[in-house]
């Protein structure tokens, strides 16, 4: 159940991320994808992070069946680079309700179903 509802969030950010015009065309290089800081924020924008980075990250654990991180706080992060766009509200909610299904802290009903 926790795998579907992911699945279904990881989708819904990816196409706000695109109704926001916020995805790119062009891949980052090998160099800025290999990046350790946190978010890669050393050299790339956070949308980028997402589209290039987690989203993969997070499609190829679920169709390996991987285990899903039972921890994870993006929202945080999220509402630093884009607390003061209203228009990415919808962003932020799709991202702390991923924070909340993964973390296991507050699961709501509204949440998993």
């Amino acid at each position: 159940m926790i795998a579907v509802k992911t699945r279904e969030l990881l989708v819904a950010l990816e196409a706000e991320l695109a109704a926001q015009n916020l995805l790119n065309i062009e891949s980052p290089t090998k160099e800025a994808l290999a990046s350790r800081a946190p978010f890669a924020c050393d050299v790339m924008p956070f949308e980028q992070w997402l589209q290039f980075i987690f989203l993969p990250k997070m499609h190829t654990i679920l169709d390996s069946n991987l285990p899903l991180p039972n921890a994870i706080s993006i929202a945080p992060m999220a509402q630093h680079v884009w607390e003061y766009e209203e228009r990415y509200q919808t962003l932020i909610g799709l991202i702390q309700a991923l924070d909340t299904l993964l973390s296991g802290n507050g699961v709501t009903k509204e949440i998993i179903e």
